[in-house]
């Protein structure tokens, strides 16, 4: 039985708990929120409870394990440049893999921070040469919550600072009138560490449009 915040006890059910899955139709699927707001434990419950498979999952944060090991903060200018040139091929590779999956008809989720409108216009534009709809899922910038679980997951690549500018951009720059203003179809917001939802509590709480999408 999918965990809700009304299983623990104590707990009276929140409207969400009642309510019934939000369907999510198949094509593009952006998430938009800061580093450590829950986006890789949220897209690992829709794996781990089957209403996804692992490969519809293109994580920049996964491939630039793949590419180039362990990741670590630049330390001085070249290094820094370094950074850069990894950054560029991780999102070339990330965009060729999007496309593959579109052209072929099958959904797919894009995880990255996406809180500037310049990520969210590249990976729109990407599913739009294929007549994918795309569904935005907001992870709220909540930066109490974002600066604890960065501390307790010990990330080196990324400051307290870092994570409270990305905080800042997103509560900035990507509203729900503004994603579909940029051309997103749909926009909802997923619950986390703030409500008391757990990961799987949140996967819960959407579902994932079966077989052929309609572009093909």
């Amino acid at each position: 039985m999918p965990e809700t915040s009304a299983g623990r006890a104590g707990a009276r059910p929140s409207p969400h708990d009642l309510a019934p899955p939000t369907p999510i139709p198949a094509g593009l699927v952006v998430l938009v929120g800061p580093p450590a707001s829950g986006k890789t434990s949220f897209v690992r419950a829709l794996v781990e409870r089957r209403q996804i498979e692992a490969g519809a999952v293109v994580s920049s944060d996964e491939m630039r394990r793949e590419l180039f090991g362990a990741v670590s903060e630049p330390a001085d200018s070249d290094a820094a440049d370094a950074a850069d040139a990894a950054d560029a091929r991780i999102f070339e590779e990330r965009d060729r893999r999007i496309a593959a999956r579109l052209a072929a008809g099958r959904s797919v989720i894009a995880e990255s921070t996406n809180v500037t409108p310049q990520a969210r216009e590249r990976l729109i534009a990407l599913a739009r040469r294929f007549g994918a709809p795309v569904t935005v899922l907001r992870f709220a910038p909540d930066v109490a919550g974002l600066l604890q679980q960065y501390a307790e997951r010990g990330r080196t690549d990324l400051s307290a600072a870092d994570v409270r500018a990305y905080a800042a951009v997103m509560s900035r720059d990507a509203g729900a009138d503004r994603l579909r203003a940029e051309g997103a179809a749909a926009v909802h917001d997923v619950p986390g560490r703030r409500e008391a939802v757990t990961p799987a509590g949140a996967a819960a709480r959407f579902t994932f449009a079966p077989g052929a999408p309609p572009w093909r």
